[in-house]
């Protein structure tokens, strides 16, 4: 069985439909098609290299810290 797991990620660069994203240090390319008028500093849900739809900050925060507590469990 496999699992697919969207990450919450902070935008850094934006370049036409594709961006810089960072969380815990790691930087990723990303597209962002599907994020009417993104910004730098928002925070998005990444799956297999797409933002799927903006968070809040709070929300992502949060997001975050469960993977952590899921990493720091294994």
């Amino acid at each position: 069985m496999t699992m697919c797991l969207a990450v919450p990620l902070r935008l850094l660069e934006i370049h036409n439909k594709e961006g810089i994203a960072e969380a815990g240090g790691i930087r990723r390319s990303v597209r962002l098609d599907f994020i009417r008028n993104p910004q730098v500093g928002d925070y998005v849900l990444v799956h297999a290299g797409f933002a799927m739809e903006r968070l809040s900050q709070e929300q992502a925060l949060q997001n975050l810290q469960a993977l952590q507590e899921v990493a720091n469990a294994l």
